[in-house]
């Protein structure tokens, strides 16, 4: 009895970055928007190319360091304001004259900021990757070890809403793609 294996993606090879940038740019404005560049280094102007907006990363990671920040407030002047008023090296502790002594309490404000910042943006990219993942479909493809060291690529996944496997096969073909294989999940 055969295995059904699931189509994961289309993956095409191109040989420079030049090649891949005028390509992501093909590829983009065909409409697809569930797909990837993989190259063995940087290539300015990428993101452009691929029509990539701009992430919700620094919007959680401010917004966790605002909660951080309103914690670590909340926590100096609740904790030497009200439940233990005590007068600490000539620091008063009363409501009237307590905005004068926060300068004292900076670095747990900021240490709390910097905290969950820190947190927002580790926790955040962690989830926006979809880690943890222990095996990606992409490494059962034997070409694309190559990426690593001298060959790009571009994978059109088959969850896209424009992807069909004989016009994204075209495509990629059209826009010059050497080696165009289907990948799937399991091998």
């Amino acid at each position: 009895m055969a295995e059904f294996k699931r189509l994961f993606a289309l993956g095409a090879e191109f040989n420079s970055a030049r090649e891949i940038y005028n390509a992501a740019e093909k590829v983009r404005d065909a409409g697809y928007t569930v797909w990837d560049c993989h190259t063995p280094f940087p290539v300015h102007g990428m993101d452009g190319a691929m029509g990539m907006k701009k992430s919700w990363l620094s919007a959680f990671v401010f917004v966790c360091g605002l909660t951080g920040f309103l914690t670590g407030l909340g926590l100096v002047t609740i904790t030497s304001f009200g439940l233990y008023p005590t007068i600490v090296n000539g620091k008063p502790n009363d409501w009237e004259h307590g905005l004068k002594a926060l300068q004292f309490f900076f670095p747990v404000i900021y240490e709390m900021t910097i905290l969950l910042s820190a947190f927002g943006a580790v926790f955040g990219m962690i989830f926006r990757n979809g880690l943890p993942r222990l095996n990606h479909p992409l490494f059962n493809w034997s070409r694309f070890a190559k990426v690593t060291d001298d060959k790009f690529f571009i994978i059109i996944e088959s969850r896209d809403p424009q992807f069909s496997e004989t016009k994204t096969q075209a495509l990629l073909e059209s826009i010059g793609g050497a080696h165009i294989t289907p990948v799937y999940d399991q091998e």
